[in-house]
């Protein structure tokens, strides 16, 4: 049920589907709280293209749903589960994050998008120097030095010997980055490398992580975008006695014989994702995976068709074969993508400026003309050794702007006076700059604040998706106190939940088998007759197996005789099988032992149980909220939901 639940709570999420009405009316009250039509049908209708089966269209159906959700939003509140702290914190995190998304909604400039896609054209190799500083520290100048300072010394002694001589993983990094591209790296640290010359290091430039220098090792040109397929044997095993290095060269020696890579990579890849596909993976540019090693192999390959030498990375052994690349897409195929992307990074803030203008344009905003020559007057030169307060008759309330019915104080400004000074230290700039500059900058931050904090009442679309998230975390948060954890921590109810429904959980028939797997007829039947005659697999190895040519490959394991491996005619009995030509090669098993089909026990069939007693609870759970709190449904708006829907 927890499963099912979030994928309401997505569905809840998804982007919304407007619906215009001439005429808002009380569809329902729960607990006497009137739900209005238009919430009903907004939700109703964004879901509408997310469902395939058409039952779950039915307004009835819906309606239900909707109003069990509005009873949780009750109970929730009954609660006061919108008081917890750990609730509250997470909403905001998630507030904060989403209007950071709308706020960057202003038209993004053709520059802005042109860089990046010209950047995304182009790989660099880089290695940096980092002198770890906090975002919000006052002294730089140190951490700048000794940036500084060890540029020097990589450019006189190599970046290895620096590194292995002042990299401490704390406060001073020193790093090879591989190969990265557009959007990888925060804007300034990227823009600083596409800015230094192959071969050289940057000047000291900061960033939200300290102060940095890059040096560029190498520029190519975009490898583009490679769809791949590999077969992987995983470093951990199960069986012991298999090495997987062995493994993968015996798989590939059997690539070299001619055999087919997708039908090999189906019987023995470890990567179950991509085995049932034939090993392939999800197109992929640089420096998208998390292997290096892998991205290499493939990206080397030549030719569409053409397979890698077995190879080794952190995840296992791998081979690989190129099935195609592309070129990175035009800039017209990609302007869409690369616009709001640039909206999301960090370089968005290039765009401040203009966003500004257009706020200034939408709000009414009025100055006070006293305001400039007021701060000019009562700055002193202690400003500069950053040792100036405001005057103790300073007049806090007054008005420097005000945005629509928002004034904007003194006080607040000179707030922002006091703690910008120490940016002003021994600099002995004339008070009117001082002042003109730290006020347009606090115009700035106040316009934008304000556009934020108005932004759920500005922005309809804005306002109704963070509803459905406080709803939506809110009821996460009480169905797993009301129901998951009630399930997973009773143990004495979920036992005898699983006495009473035993027939629901059952094993198919199972067999435990060695499978003998080779591409070719003939080698099969020797496999057959050897393993009649009782021979190991040790000694059928020794037999058929050469350093040069590996005809025959063994696999043990326990499948449910539905499993895939195992063909769809296979007969289920202990002993020595036929030849079954299946996944395009021919096998031979040696059925050790048939399991019967059986009630699993409460421990194998725990993840199940838990689930259907989730379920169970949760029906009574509602039936009690039905119980606990009103439900009156208004029949003729009803209705006429009803027609609107049918005629949209």
């Amino acid at each position: 049920m927890k499963v099912k639940f979030k994928l309401m709570l997505l569905a809840l999420l998804a982007l919304n589907v407007s619906f215009s009405q001439e005429k808002d009316e009380v569809l329902l009250k729960v607990d006497g709280e009137p739900i209005m039509t238009s919430e009903f049908l907004r939700v109703y209708n964004k879901n509408l293209d997310l469902v395939k089966d058409e039952s779950q269209k039915d307004v009835d159906g819906y309606l239900k749903l909707f109003t069990e959700y509005q009873l949780k939003l009750k109970e929730a509140k009954r609660l006061k589960l919108h008081e917890d702290a750990n609730y509250q914190r997470e909403f905001l995190r998630y507030k904060n994050q989403l209007t950071k998304n709308y706020l960057s909604e202003n038209k993004v400039t053709e520059a802005l998008v042109k860089e990046a896609y010209d950047r995304s054209n182009m790989d660099i190799n880089a290695s940096h120097v980092l002198v770890r500083l906090d975002e919000n520290a006052k002294d730089t100048l140190n951490a700048y030095n000794e940036v500084l300072q060890l540029r020097e010394r990589v450019l006189n002694e190599g970046f290895d010997a620096v590194k292995k001589d002042m990299h401490n993983g704390q406060t001073i990094f020193l790093e090879d980055l591989g190969y990265f591209s557009a959007f990888k790296m925060v804007y300034n640290f990227e823009t600083a490398a596409f800015n230094t010359p192959k071969g050289e290091i940057s000047m000291p430039f900061r960033t939200q992580f300290g102060y940095h220098v890059v040096k560029v090792n190498d520029k190519r040109p975009s490898r583009g975008t490679i769809t791949a397929a590999h077969i992987m044997i995983a470093l951990e095993q199960k069986d012991s006695l298999l090495n997987p290095e062995q493994r993968i060269n015996d798989i590939y020696k059997k690539i070299q014989q001619g055999e087919n890579f997708e039908s090999l990579a189906k019987q023995f890849s470890d990567d179950k994702s991509s085995a049932k596909n034939g090993g392939k993976l999800t197109p992929f540019k640089s420096g998208q995976l998390s292997s290096t090693e892998f991205e290499d192999q493939a990206f080397a390959l030549k030719n569409d068709g053409d397979i890698s030498q077995p190879f080794k990375t952190e995840y296992g052994w791998h081979i690989v074969k190129r099935i195609e690349l592309k070129p990175i897409q035009t800039f017209e195929e990609l302007k869409p993508t690369l616009e709001a992307r640039v909206k999301r990074d960090s370089r968005s803030k290039l765009i401040n400026t203009a966003m500004v203008n257009e706020l200034k344009k939408r709000y009414e905003i009025s100055y006070n003309p006293e305001a400039k020559d007021y701060f000019e007057s009562i700055l002193s030169n202690d400003y500069f050794s950053r040792s100036w307060r405001l005057p103790e008759d300073f007049d806090k309330d007054k008005m420097v702007f005000t945005i629509n019915d928002r004034p904007f104080t003194y006080n607040e400004f000179g707030r922002h006076l006091m703690s910008a000074q120490r940016t002003y230290g021994n600099k002995n700039v004339p008070f009117s700059v001082v002042v003109d500059k730290e006020l347009d900058k606090f115009f700035e931050r106040s316009i934008l604040q304000y556009r934020e904090d108005n932004l759920e009442s500005e922005n309809q679309d804005f306002a109704n998706i963070l509803k459905e998230y406080r709803d939506g975390l809110l009821l996460f948060d009480l169905m797993e106190k009301e129901v998951w954890n009630k399930a997973s921590k009773d143990s004495v109810g979920l036992e005898a939940y699983y006495n009473k429904n035993k027939s629901k959980y059952q094993w198919n028939e199972r067999v435990e088998v060695v499978m003998a797997s080779s591409a070719n007829e003939a080698n099969a039947q020797k496999v057959l007759k050897m393993m009649k005659k009782g021979k190991s697999q040790e000694d059928i190895n020794a037999e058929l197996n050469t350093d040069s040519k590996k005809n025959i490959i063994f696999t043990k394991g326990t499948y449910d005789i539905n499993d895939s491996k195992l063909p769809t005619s296979f007969e289920v009995k202990e002993g020595v099988s036929k030849i079954y030509d299946h996944n395009d090669a021919f096998h031979v098993f040696d059925v050790k032992a048939v399991l019967p089909a059986g009630n699993k026990s409460l421990e194998e069939a725990k993840g199940n149980v838990i689930n259907d007693y989730q379920e169970q609870l949760e029906a009574n759970w509602i039936d009690g909220l039905y119980k606990r709190f009103s439900v009156e449904v208004n029949e003729d708006v009803l209705q006429n939901v009803k027609s609107k829907i049918r005629n949209q």
